[in-house]
């Protein structure tokens, strides 16, 4: 039987097979006894052991440390990606973020929240940075941001300016390139919504198109929706300043926040 045979039978994606298949992603004891269920496996002994060794083997990840994280599927995927395209409108996006604007990105769209549960959310953002500055370095990091993101004075002018001069700091870095698309363009497909492209080391493992809602996230798989968001981000490609333009451009709103 095919990954995607399997996956059609147990109504899941083909990722979620191959990633089980190849021991990186935990599965659970459901997974095992449905999979038991479509492999034909009737020896309840043999099928009582897998389910053991499936209960021992479940390892939480590093962020469930952190307790009320409500995008713990996503940062599984950041965590396993090869490479990642984004595209943000209104905030630097959350891998390249200071502490300081971390903390006032978290505290101004989430205004209910808890100093103590603001904090935590903030540790987790920067844990995740270790895909920037760790050994497990993402092979590929391609970021494309609206002028917006660069006048937006999220946390005050300091905190502004240090954000934006580590952005052309860690622009510099040979995995990661950075643009950015001027006003000037005028309108550009990226204003209908913020959106991110994960790849994945395993050629049989989907890309994966994330949204980040605010009550829920949404993941898309399908061939014909990866292909038209990667279209899509090459539009926005296109219309966004070079690396080098754009580096200068974040530069020149750096300093202006200095004054």
């Amino acid at each position: 039987m095919t990954a995607e045979e399997v996956a059609g039978r147990l109504m899941v994606s083909q990722s979620k097979i191959s990633r089980l298949e190849n021991g990186r992603r935990s599965i659970s004891q459901r997974d095992v006894r449905d999979l038991c269920d479509v492999y034909e496996v009737d020896d309840e002994r043999v099928r009582a052991g897998l389910m053991e060794m499936a209960r021992e083997s479940r390892q939480r990840g590093w962020w469930h440390e952190f307790g009320d994280i409500p995008y713990s599927v996503y940062i599984g995927l950041e965590a396993e990606a090869s490479s990642i395209r984004a595209y943000e409108s209104s905030f630097v996006p959350g891998l390249l973020q200071t502490r300081a604007y971390a903390e006032a990105v978290v505290a101004g769209t989430q205004p209910d929240t808890e100093p103590s549960a603001i904090k935590r959310r903030v540790d987790v953002r920067l844990k995740r940075q270790h895909r920037i500055y760790g050994e497990d370095q993402l092979g590929s990091l391609w970021v494309v941001i609206d002028e917006a993101v660069l006048t937006r004075r999220v946390g005050g002018p300091e905190v502004m300016a240090e954000q934006l001069f580590q952005l052309v700091e860690l622009g510099e870095r040979p995995n990661i390139n950075l643009q950015v698309i001027p006003f000037s363009h005028g309108a550009h497909p990226g204003m209908t919504g913020t959106f991110s492209l994960m790849e994945f080391p395993e050629s049989a493992d989907s890309t994966v198109v994330y949204f980040e809602g605010v009550t829920s996230d949404l993941y898309l798989e399908k061939d014909a929706d990866v292909r038209r968001y990667t279209n899509l981000y090459d539009h926005l490609r296109a219309a966004a300043l070079s690396v080098a333009e754009s580096r200068s451009l974040i530069h020149s709103y750096g300093e202006g926040f200095m004054k």
